[in-house]
């Protein structure tokens, strides 16, 4: 039976290329070895395990202040970004980069400078700003107590005859969040801006 299978599938392989293609022996004796080394018992648990040496216990990784701090600075970027989204995020972006950003650095930096290593490495960034009109870029908070520390957000201002500018400022816990302390103004338009995550 297996020979007239193989023989059925070469003619059918010879016409369907048009004998451009010629089944060879070598493809039947791969099938026939392979066949046979799937027949052959697969190795015991002692067989694979053998050639491993027992893994070393990894301890956990602490981060020092300065990779905690980068992932914040990079996390901020990205969530302002996401914030601005493809409408409003091209018209700023460099301005935001030159003038605004640089200074939000400075008040992460300053915020992780003033913790202990126990509350910074409990450190966390939100990862949905708000929509629409509202102010929120991202807050940084305590992953564990989930109490804000520093609050980032932007709000939309009308200035009469000048137009819309984007105030970035932040807040933070030391005074309840009630000082806006800014960052800087970017124009927008005379025109209503987008909305934002647009």
């Amino acid at each position: 039976m297996k020979k007239w299978l193989q023989r059925g599938l070469m003619i059918t392989v010879a016409m369907l290329t048009l004998g451009s293609i010629t089944p060879t022996h070598e493809i039947w004796d791969a099938f026939e070895t392979k066949t046979k080394s799937v027949a052959a018992a697969p190795p015991t648990y002692t067989e694979l395990t053998a050639q491993y040496e027992a893994p070393v216990p990894l301890e956990p990784v602490r981060l020092t202040r300065e990779d905690i701090q980068y992932q914040l600075v990079n996390a901020a970027r990205e969530q302002a970004y996401l914030k601005f989204g493809t409408r409003i995020g091209p018209k700023i972006e460099s301005q935001f980069e030159e003038v605004v950003f640089p200074k939000m650095e400075e008040a992460i930096e300053a915020t992780v400078a003033r913790m202990n290593d126990t509350d910074l490495s409990q450190l966390a960034i939100t990862e949905k700003p708000s929509g629409a009109y509202a102010e929120k870029i991202f807050h940084i908070y305590n992953e564990q107590t989930g109490d804000d520390i520093i609050r980032f957000h932007v709000r939309t201002d009308k200035r009469a005859l000048d137009g819309y500018y984007y105030n970035f400022h932040y807040h933070t816990v030391e005074d309840n969040f009630i000082t806006h302390y800014t960052l800087a103004d970017i124009f927008w338009a005379k025109d209503t801006p987008p909305k934002w995550l647009s």
